[in-house]
């Protein structure tokens, strides 16, 4: 069981089953939403669950995706792809980050030219990737 949510603690979830290793996406909408990079893990849609949802707001900030966050202290929650079987996850959001480790990095083509990428995880220019869920 993984939990998580936002700063204030009104946008709260669980998680019933493994996550999916964290990508870290460098597209310009992650970069505007974040702040920076988006950091994210994931999990299927059916061992997804929102425990208080009361401040939870989504943007649609394309005809592929949704972003939720918390309308209340904006923190950034999730991404979720229109007809995907699962929901991305902010991975700093969890409680317990323990086991997770970084899978690649994607849109790098689009990254900020203020910082460099450390060497180490594969680096994919578009968003073209598959990272599997890890076995329950």
């Amino acid at each position: 069981m993984h939990t998580g949510g936002c700063l204030c603690g009104a946008v709260r979830y669980s998680i019933a089953g493994p996550l999916r290793p964290v990508v870290m996406c460098h597209c310009t909408q992650c970069r505007r939403m974040t702040g920076h990079i988006m950091a994210a893990t994931a999990a299927r849609r059916a061992d997804f669950s929102l425990v208080s949802d009361g401040e939870l707001k989504w943007y649609v900030s394309s005809v592929e995706a949704r972003r939720g966050f918390c309308g209340r202290c904006g923190s950034t929650l999730f991404w979720e792809g229109v007809g995907l079987d699962r929901i991305s996850i902010a991975a700093g959001t969890l409680d317990d980050t323990r086991g997770l480790k970084v899978a690649c990095h994607i849109f790098v083509a689009d990254k900020g030219d203020y910082y460099e990428i450390e060497p180490g995880a594969p680096q994919i220019r578009d968003g073209r990737f598959s990272v599997p869920f890890p076995d329950s």
